[in-house]
Parts: structure tokens; C-alpha cells; sequence
């Protein structure tokens, strides 16, 4: 009798509570060896392949390619184990054949007993736990999955209407007290992303009552996003009430059957805030909401930095870029000003200062703006920034950006010059306390040493956390960058 297990899509790590489907790399009925990549998703930070922990017979899939799964929820099921008779495997997982045996190999015997040998966030190393009987509650409206089904059949292509979500005057009542933590009244809600419970709590919506379109009845954001949609659209957003009333939000055509269908609203082409746009948006609506920011700017005069690094790159070995020169400008000048080198923990009233410098910069690829981590960028030279962001900016492009690689950073050095604008007004990257923006580098009439000149001028912003430090502070690192651009030699004295 073969063993059945399901795999859940694992924690990926970074408070990363989804991820979209982005290709299978798997049929149903292939042969999967332990930690082979078996679909590759994408998060908020970036394209990731996931391993199965398993290895065995592949005898379901849950969601087709671009749909957006949960932390938590099915993405397939493995027959690991052979029969004593080694007979073919099914849909139902009964037995396990040759095929299955050969590509096993010595797991195909004790596949029970065999671990993953890596570690990805979410599940560990060891044996797959036993086979639970779980019992899930069956929403009316979701369809019962056949007995011998391979394929798991594909998630509704609209979510369905809520049946009446509440609110009372503090935006819950006693009873809504199962449904913030997740359970029904008379059983457990399914449902569980987080942020679909929060989103739920935040907006007085009860999870008991809508049908969600997941796998299984699960309650995705989309559902409860559209029951708000349906509550908004009609207008019966729930006024305040008295304790412990309840008061229905849902649309009149849901609970009317004679009601007239609403008109359309206005035409309008509306995208999706998911995937990196999405984590783009609430990384800078956090920005403007917690931080008190101001910004300072400087013009410099850049004709010396160019002509050194052209020096560089006449002496012959690896080219220097100008984005390396530059992030070693600002590792000195954090060295000397290491209060925009911090975080502020609100919670204990601190600014912590940071012993390392941690250098994002923004990149542009085509699945939006990331902004990708140098480590340790203190610790290098200029030839070794410049393979670091070589090998980074490559990876962004690629959408082969790890977590790790795309988060941890202490300050940002945005070059915004590259579109061809010479000035901008950069918005902190939290919870770092400053970005310095760099804008194009081009000819401009230019006072030098007493008389008018065609100099390479370059504007230079800089946006403080005002919790962290003054204009004073803020404005002596503008000026110490500036100060190196016009005369690179200045760095020599941190060198």
C-alpha cells in the first residue's frame, strides 16, 4: 500500500505569505526524487523554484500556472513506497510500480522512512510525518473533487459572492471573536493566510460567512477582496450600530433575487497589486505613513571622478563602473556620519546604529523595481563593488534574486540618472533611514577656479529619517559625498 503525502506550498521565507504559480516542472504521474524542483512561483521578492521534500509518484497538482496560492496550501500530492505486489500507482495512490521503484532507487524501499537532505524554510529534514485523517469543512458552493481524479480541478475563474459579511460598531461582536482567529462556530474557517484574516478583522467582514474559491473551499484574499468590492459598490457599507447588532453589507442582488443587476462601473483598465508592484506599493505607503522625512540636494561638479575612473579603466584588469565608485563614496561617508547608517525601533524609543553597511540600489527590470543587497559593502574596493553589482543586476533581470539577495539593507544608493532625469526626491527604503539619488551626469556651464567653464555637473539628493538626525548631520554627508565627486582624492583619506 503506497503512502499518500501532500505537499504545501513552505514558507519561502522574509514574511512572504503567497506566492503565484509560474510554471510546473512536473506532470502528473512523473517520478520525483527527493528535493527535486517541482514548480517554480513567484513572491514578492522574486522567482524561486521549490523542492519536494518527497520523492515518489506525482498523483495530483493543485492550481494551474498563474494562480496565487497561500503559505500553507496544497501544491501537490507524492505516492511514496512500493506494493507488495508492485502494481501500478493510480490517482487514489494504491501501490507503487516499476517506474516509481526506478527512480527511487534505494528510497523506493524506505520511502517512509527518508528525509530531505536541504533545508528550505517550512519544513525541515526529517521523515514526512504519518498520514492524518483531516476533516475540512465543505462549503456549499464548492465542488466535491472526484475519488480518482489525477488532475486537481482548477480553482474558479471569479470568486464567489459573500453571503453576508457584518460589522457592528467596533467592527466586530462577540461572536466574530472564531472567525478573527480563524474558526467557525461550528468548526474551523478555511482559511490561512494571515493577511486574509487581518484583511477580514480590518474591514469587519465574517470569514463564516463566504464560500471561499481556493482548493478545498479555501478563503483566499481575492474573496474577501471581492466581497468588499460587492459591499462597496452597492453602498451598504455598515453604519455604526449598537453593541452587538449585526447589520448585513451584503449587495441587495445577493440577497434579492428579484433585485435589478447593478450597472457596471466606469470603464478603466484596473491591474493587479501582487507580485513585486504589490510589494513595491506597501513598502512605500509604509514609507510615507512612519517616517518623518526631509530632503536635501546638491549640485557637483563630476569632471574629476570621470576622468579618475577613466584612468582606472586605462590601466588595464576589470573595468570600474561608475555606480562602484560612487558606493564607495558613500561607505566613507557613512563611516564618518553612521547615524543614517541605522533603524529606529519604535517600540523600545532607539535608534539603532549599524556596524555594517549593507548597500541596496535600485534596479529596473521588467518585472518592476527590486532593489538588491550588497553585503558587507563596506569591506570592498571598487573592483569589488563593481563584479557585486554586475552579478546582481544580472540576477534581477534573470528573476533568479533570492530573498536573502533582496533584503537586509542598511542604506540605498539609487542612480536615477540612467533615464535620463537630472534630479529627483527619493522615498526611504524602510527600515533603512536614508537613500542618496544620484541624477544624469552632463555638461553644464560651471564656475571653476575663477572663470566659466563646460564642466560635467551632476545633481545629488539625499533623503534623511528626521528621527535619526538633523539637517546638520544630513547636510555635512551631502557635502562629503559632493566633496568626493569633485575631487576624488578626498577619499584617500579613508582608504
Amino acid at each position: 500500500m503506497a503512502q499518500v503525502l501532500e505537499f504545501k506550498l513552505p514558507d519561502l521565507g522574509e514574511g512572504l505569505t503567497e506566492a503565484e504559480i509560474v510554471r510546473w516542472l512536473v506532470q502528473v504521474g512523473d517520478v520525483v526524487a527527493v528535493d527535486q524542483p517541482v514548480v517554480e512561483v513567484e513572491t514578492a521578492k522574486a522567482m524561486v523554484e521549490v523542492p519536494c521534500p518527497y520523492g515518489g509518484v506525482v498523483t495530483a497538482r493543485f492550481g494551474e500556472e498563474g494562480t496565487e496560492l497561500p503559505v500553507g496550501a496544497p501544491l501537490l500530492t507524492v505516492a511514496m513506497g512500493a506494493s507488495a505486489a508492485g502494481g501500478a500507482i493510480d490517482g487514489s495512490g494504491e501501490g507503487l510500480g516499476e517506474r516509481a521503484a526506478g527512480g527511487l532507487g534505494e528510497r523506493g524501499a524506505e520511502g517512509s522512512d527518508a528525509g530531505s537532505g536541504n533545508v528550505l524554510v517550512g519544513y525541515g529534514t526529517g521523515a514526512p510525518p504519518a498520514r492524518r485523517r483531516r476533516v475540512r469543512p465543505a462549503p456549499p458552493a464548492a465542488p466535491a473533487r472526484a475519488g480518482t481524479s489525477r488532475e486537481a480541478p482548477a480553482a474558479p475563474t471569479a470568486p464567489s459572492a459573500p453571503k453576508s459579511p457584518v460589522r457592528s460598531a467596533e467592527g466586530h461582536t462577540n461572536d466574530d471573536a472564531a472567525h478573527h482567529d480563524g474558526t467557525r462556530g461550528d468548526g474551523p474557517v478555511p482559511v490561512i493566510s494571515p493577511l486574509v484574516r487581518r484583511l477580514a478583522r480590518e474591514n469587519g467582514l465574517d470569514l463564516r460567512e463566504l464560500t471561499g474559491s481556493g482548493p478545498d473551499g479555501l478563503i483566499l484574499r481575492a474573496d474577501v477582496e471581492y466581497a468588499l468590492r460587492a459591499a462597496a459598490a452597492q453602498g451598504r457599507t455598515a453604519q455604526p450600530t449598537e453593541p452587538h447588532t449585526r447589520v448585513s453589507a451584503v449587495p441587495a442582488a445577493a440577497t434579492e433575487p428579484h433585485a435589478p443587476t447593478p450597472a457596471p462601473a466606469p470603464g478603466g483598465t484596473r491591474v493587479p497589486l501582487k507580485g513585486v508592484r504589490g510589494a513595491v506599493a506597501d513598502k512605500l505607503s509604509r514609507s510615507r505613513r512612519e517616517i518623518p522625512d526631509a530632503t536635501c540636494w546638491v549640485d557637483a561638479d563630476a569632471t574629476e571622478l570621470m576622468q579618475a575612473r577613466t584612468a582606472m579603466n586605462a590601466s588595464g584588469g576589470p573595468k570600474i563602473s561608475l555606480l562602484a565608485l560612487l558606493a564607495r563614496i558613500c561607505t566613507a561617508a557613512l563611516a564618518r556620519f553612521p547615524e543614517l547608517n541605522s533603524t529606529v525601533d519604535m517600540d523600545a524609543r532607539e535608534v539603532v546604529q549599524l556596524d555594517h553597511v549593507h548597500l541596496g540600489f535600485a534596479a529596473q527590470t521588467e518585472r518592476g523595481l527590486v532593489v538588491p543587497v550588497v553585503r558587507n559593502a563596506h569591506a570592498r574596493n571598487a573592483e569589488g563593488l563593481t563584479a557585486e553589482f554586475a552579478r546582481l543586476t544580472e540576477a534581477a533581470r534573470a528573476g533568479t534574486l533570492t530573498p536573502a539577495e533582496l533584503t537586509g539593507g542598511t542604506f540605498t544608493l539609487n542612480n536615477y540618472g540612467v533615464f535620463g532625469v537630472d534630479g529627483s526626491t527619493p522615498i526611504i527604503n524602510p527600515p533603512e533611514a536614508a537613500m542618496l539619488g544620484v541624477g544624469r551626469i552632463v555638461p553644464k556651464p560651471w564656475v571653476h577656479e575663477g572663470e566659466l567653464a563646460v564642466r560635467q555637473v551632476v545633481q545629488l539628493s539625499l533623503t534623511f529619517d528626521h528621527r535619526v538626525c538633523d539637517g546638520g548631520t544630513a547636510g555635512g554627508f551631502l557635502r562629503y559625498v559632493a566633496d568626493c565627486v569633485e575631487q576624488p582624492a578626498v577619499l584617500l583619506r579613508t582608504l
